[in-house]
């Protein structure tokens, strides 16, 4: 049995197994109190109003049904208008357990968009509950950047953040930034917004 350590309170889930309107819930709450509500993106907030982003969940445990999975979604967040879908969030919760297992599959996500002839249209931005930046410990509050309740696969259009981060002041300045306002947060703070958090 997959190690299922994903429960929107960060407790195991074994017996109980959450259906796919309760991980959406968890990661909706994510996006707003956290992505949207720290100022973590600037791309998040307009498609969370217009509702427009996709929360598609991915139940599968082997990675050829995954990539099938993500595969699909590439397909049909291009054939889409980006007015009814500007973005998609592809929520594994029962795969990738631990961080590095994630980390390497990342590098197949790469391989599906230049295989799907979308290098350049499609990117990849990642998310887990054990999000670990390089030369970084577990415990570093840096990771909260990228620490989801989940683990996430967020397909993003190029053109659409090539056009917000053209009305952001310095955008390159945007990872640091973040970094300094995870460090800053109380352990109160990250108590509530990140009560998934697994630093170990």
């Amino acid at each position: 049995m997959a190690d299922r350590t994903f429960s929107a309170l960060g407790l195991p889930v074994v017996d109980i197994t959450p259906n796919d309107s309760v991980v959406v819930a968890a990661v909706q709450q994510w996006l707003d109190d956290v992505v949207i509500g720290l100022g973590l993106c600037p791309f998040a907030a307009a498609p969370r109003r217009l509702g427009n982003i996709g929360f598609e969940v991915c139940n599968a445990q082997a990675e050829q049904d995954i990539a099938a999975f993500i595969d699909s979604e590439l397909q049909r967040l291009v054939h889409t208008p980006v007015q009814k879908l500007e973005t998609s969030l592809l929520i594994t919760p029962y795969a990738f357990a631990e961080f590095e297992d994630y980390n390497q599959f990342l590098s197949v996500v790469d391989t599906l968009i230049g295989l799907g002839g979308l290098s350049g249209q499609v990117q990849v931005a990642s998310f887990h509950p054990r999000y670990r930046f390089e030369g970084s410990s577990p415990q570093d509050q840096s990771n909260l950047t990228n620490c989801s309740p989940y683990p996430i696969f967020h397909l993003i259009r190029e053109a659409s953040l090539t056009r917000v981060l053209a009305g952001v002041a310095d955008p390159d300045a945007i990872p640091e930034r973040n970094i300094q306002l995870t460090e800053s947060l109380a352990d109160g703070q990250i108590r509530r917004l990140f009560p998934y958090w697994v630093a170990k």
